[in-house]
């Protein structure tokens, strides 16, 4: 084996995570090395894990990896030009176009296909595969086609029932398509789960609409009289509908390369590999999935990761080999938790397996341990994986407990678990814990992110991040540093700290408290805080003067914000009601203003594209016709969902139409840390999906079953039993002490659900308190929430009557009667749609602007710390803002994040002292006064153009 000090010239094949990965370590290494990187892909390497966060609005850019490596002058990235040949002897690689680059050393990461097995009709249009960029774009092209030529909705297949599969199946359901996942094998997660996980995960994954085959494969794909996908045949005979079928059933290391330039192939395929990762040829290296290493080629990110680390540690005379890091694989972007790790079949001689189903709750958890039962061999998780990142760290140690204890409903045993220092943490990145606490106690760490941002950790998957956030914490307060529960810099307390202290004193201003219990002017995570205290405690309408600037992203012009800097118009619908009369007073309003309109989740009718400008007449139409605010836009009650209960239903055994309706109209307004969403049943078969709601109401035949908790979204939990078989008064009285006691003491945008799983003494705490009175409060509970009706009012009427307040919707003080220029729309299924923002218009400075100071306003129409739109040379957008101390500072009004015309309506704050502004559409946040991008939230830094601005005589005057 040769010794080699520094590497020359390396040219790494393939550009993926695992090549980024690789050139990542390269540069954090001195020398005077050089690294090509050549990719057939037309992007720089993305991140894979997230591959379905492109379907739901993930740009390239938001996927792509740390660019910052191919600044390195010694780096160059080749994209979408694969190598066609390998010639080792002249130690070269020819591209596609002809380039032929020289090596010193080869590293092949050129990844995997998805294999697709012998299936008649599986070149047909419309079947395709699931696992680059772009097979999402050709997916997402294909049933936007069929869905506009077919005029319903698109039928979709997956082949394929593993992680990947269920993935693409999500990933139909998010395109508007049905789907259904056929597998060969018994169960879903076939590689990763058991029979009882298996069947667990069927049962979650019918719940989210999509349909389930196992013990099944396809046969052939059957065409239609077009010649594009129809059908699919199954080996049980039965033929699906199916206008997209889509194959995920493996993959297969891509090794051509190295087969044509005769370097040793695994017996599986792949790049045969030894510990050091080299290759046959002492020249060439292999890392990845192409790399076969005691003949299996890894299909996962961290072990390729690992192979990366030990190839550079190689190249620079290390020592270091690769070990092949403990597999454990999270379902993501499904809407249903799984997980596994290690041995979860018990294959390992002696293995005991303890389990535990909660057939009520739809979880399964069992662990895998020795014959001792001591030693931890593996995990499977389903419906609940908060064991998953404790535990998956332990593998092949000592539990240090009972096993049973970490299954059981109130195990506690993993939040005290002392992680050994030489245990990986982060297998994505090869992040032990020692380096974790390393980064605490020896570079000064103080926070999880700056802990990722020192070792990476959790910075790939996510999934170990509980447990990265439970070692920083721990070492933190083991080295004598307290683990600040701050608000932020502005307030040294919790929400819930700050509430009671709110609540039992006089401030009702964010000026009184903030000089009572704070320090400076806010910011965008304090500021929202103190709005929604104040509202939850009746103090005020949300746009009156004192409140109007503290309000975030879509409580600024109550509607939610679109991502082209309009808004979505969503009226209540009580129990999802509505009149013919009011459903023809809608349609007339969408009709005359243009707006798209489609029924939301919440069983409600919304209107999508409305100027700020138009918000006010398309309300003043909606309150004349009888509709009030939906709050759609506000953390408070969003919609009851339900069902039409024994009203028309025949399994119908409660009026859940009219409970729906007295919940909501009680609950209307009612704002609190976080959205929350109510559901109503009217039986058992569960129509209305109430367990899936923060407060679900099922009835039965001796009244009602209440469940809390629950929720969708990113983390899907089912709402646990808090009472049951309530009449209709008790079940009112109940849900008002929940409700009551979350607003007081739930921290900062915690949803029920996290805030119920972590309320001191479990579900049967908070039942001795809400239900039992067990600390007899229930009567101040309910009081408050008495309050809260009596005192309600709809935010909208009070808006339209008062002229100050619609003043607020104005686009540009200096020309009101203009509108956003850079709003343009194509049509679609009938309807139109905006255009990306990113091919419409030029920037601002590309736009003519006048060297002249130009009067744009006045002092006094400016709300202090609340910005507002002018425009500079009647046709550039300014964002103009009144700070506390009547100082005026103006940016441009386009967000170079979005592209929208939205900063004015961002959030004005300061950091150590220094105004700033935080965008409304993702929260990047800047200096006011130099335009430095101070917070990019995971983007590279884009300042803004600051615009010379005096203030003479009341006038506010503008300059380029």
């Amino acid at each position: 084996m040769r010794e080699q000090q520094e590497p020359g010239r390396v040219v790494v094949v393939g550009a993926g995570m695992v090549a980024h990965r690789f050139a990542e370590q390269m540069v954090a290494r001195g020398g005077g090395w050089q690294l090509t990187v050549v990719g057939d892909e037309p992007y720089a390497p993305y991140d894979r894990v997230h591959l379905s966060d492109a379907i739901t609005g993930a740009s390239v850019e938001d996927l792509t990896l740390d660019p910052s490596v191919w600044d390195d002058e010694r780096v160059e990235l080749v994209t979408g030009d694969a190598v066609a040949t390998l010639d080792r002897d002249a130690q070269t690689v020819t591209t596609r176009s002809g380039r032929v680059v020289a090596y010193d050393d080869l590293v092949l990461a050129t990844g995997s296909w998805p294999w697709v097995p012998r299936t008649d009709g599986a070149d047909l249009p419309g079947v395709l595969a699931y696992r680059t960029l772009d097979d999402i774009n050709a997916i997402t092209g294909w049933v936007a086609r069929r869905r506009a030529e077919l005029g319903r909705p698109v039928r979709g297949v997956v082949v394929g029932g593993g992680v990947l599969g269920l993935e693409a199946a999500a990933a139909l359901q998010n395109l508007g398509a049905s789907a259904t996942v056929v597998e060969f094998a018994d169960r879903l997660m076939a590689v990763q789960l058991d029979a009882g996980g298996g069947e667990a995960l069927r049962v979650l994954v019918r719940d989210t609409g999509i349909d389930v085959r196992t013990t099944t494969a396809a046969s052939r794909v059957l065409a239609g009289p077009d010649g594009t996908v129809a059908s699919l045949e199954l080996s049980t005979g039965e033929v699906l509908d199916a206008d997209v079928v889509v194959f995920s059933t493996g993959i297969r290391p891509r090794d051509r390369l190295a087969r044509e330039s005769g370097l040793g192939i695994g017996e599986r395929g792949g790049v045969l590999v030894g510990p050091t990762c080299r290759s046959s040829d002492p020249r060439v290296w292999a890392i990845g999935e192409c790399a076969s290493h005691d003949g299996e080629c890894a299909g996962l990110v961290a072990p390729g990761n690992t192979m990366a680390d030990v190839v550079v540690d190689q190249l620079f005379g290390g020592t270091t080999t690769y070990v092949r890091p403990a597999d454990g694989t999270k379902l993501k972007g499904v809407g249903v938790e799984a997980a596994s790790f290690g041995d979860v079949l018990a294959l390992t001689p002696g293995a005991l397996e303890v389990t535990f189903a909660d057939p009520v709750a739809r979880t399964y958890r069992k662990l895998v341990v020795s014959d001792d039962a001591r030693t931890l061999l593996g995990g499977v998780f389903v419906g609940d994986i908060a064991l998953y990142s404790s535990l998956r760290p332990l593998l092949g140690r000592a539990l240090g407990a009972d096993p049973s204890a970490f299954l059981a409903p109130e195990g506690g045993a993993p939040a005290t678990l002392e992680v050994p220092d030489d245990v990986v943490v982060c297998s994505c990145a090869n992040v032990t814990a020692g380096t974790i606490r390393g980064a605490v106690t020896e570079h000064g760490c103080r926070s999880v992110g700056e802990v990722k941002t020192c070792t990476r950790a959790g910075t790939v998957c996510g999934s170990c991040v509980p447990m990265v956030t439970t070692i920083v914490n721990r070492s933190l307060e083991q080295a004598g540093v307290a683990v600040s529960n701050a608000m932020c810099e502005h307030f040294a307390m919790p929400r819930a700290e700050l509430f009671a202290l709110v609540r039992a004193g006089a401030e009702r201003t964010f000026s009184e408290i903030v000089a009572a219990h704070g320090t400076g002017r806010g910011c965008a995570i304090c500021r929202p805080v103190v709005a929604s205290i104040l509202s939850s405690l009746g103090v005020g309408h949300v746009l009156q003067p004192d409140q109007a600037a503290l309000q975030d992203t879509n409580d600024h012009l109550l509607a939610n914000l679109q991502k082209d800097g309009t808004y979505s118009v969503v009226p209540r619908m009580p129990g999802g009601e509505v009149t013919p009369d009011k459903l023809l007073a809608f349609a007339q309003v969408a009709a005359d203003f243009g707006l798209f309109t489609r029924v939301t989740g919440a069983q409600r009718l919304g209107m999508f594209g409305a100027r700020q400008d138009q918000l006010p007449e398309i309300w003043r139409r909606l309150v004349e016709a009888g509709f009030e605010s939906g709050q759609a836009y506000g953390k408070s009650l969003r919609a009851v969902k339900t069902c039409v209960g024994s009203t028309w239903c025949r399994f119908g055994v409660q009026d859940s139409s009219s409970m729906a309706v007295r919940l909501e109209l009680r609950y209307r307004g009612l704002r609190s840390p976080h959205k929350f969403k109510v559901g109503v049943s009217g039986c058992a078969r569960e129509c209305a999906e109430a367990r899936g709601k923060d407060v679900g109401v099922i009835a039965t035949a001796q009244g009602w079953n209440v469940y809390v908790g629950g929720n969708g979204g990113f983390t899907p939990r089912h709402a646990e039993l808090l009472a049951e078989d309530l009449d209709d008064d008790t079940l009112v009285r109940v849900i008002d002490r929940f409700l009551a006691l979350y607003i007081r003491s739930a921290d900062r945008l915690q949803r029920t659900a996290p805030w119920v799983a972590a309320y001191p003494g479990g579900m049967a705490a908070l039942r001795a308190v809400v239900v039992e009175d067990r600390d007899g409060v229930a009567a101040e509970l309910e009081a408050e929430i008495e309050r809260h009706v009596a005192g309600y009012v709809d935010e909208w009427r009070a808006t339209l009557d008062d002229p100050a307040k619609v003043a607020q919707f104005t686009p540009y003080l200096n020309a009101p009667e203009r509108t956003d220029p850079d709003l343009a729309y194509v049509p679609r299924r009938g309807q139109r749609v905006p255009l990306p923002l990113e091919v419409v218009a030029a920037p601002p400075e590309g736009r003519a602007t006048t060297a002249v100071a130009e009067r744009v306003c006045t002092l006094d129409a400016l709300t202090p710390e609340r910005g507002a739109g002018v425009l500079l040379g009647g046709s550039v957008p300014v964002a103009v803002f009144r700070l506390a101390d009547d100082r005026v500072l103006a940016v441009q009004q386009r967000d170079p994040f979005s592209g929208a015309n939205v900063l004015s309506r961002g959030i004005v704050g300061d950091r150590g002292g220094r105004p700033t502004l935080t965008s409304p559409m993702h929260k990047q946040v800047w200096d006011l006064e130099t335009g430095q991008c101070l917070d990019p939230v995971g983007k590279d830094p884009r300042d803004l153009r600051v615009y010379r601005v005096t203030v003479d005589g009341g006038d506010v005057l503008l300059g380029s």
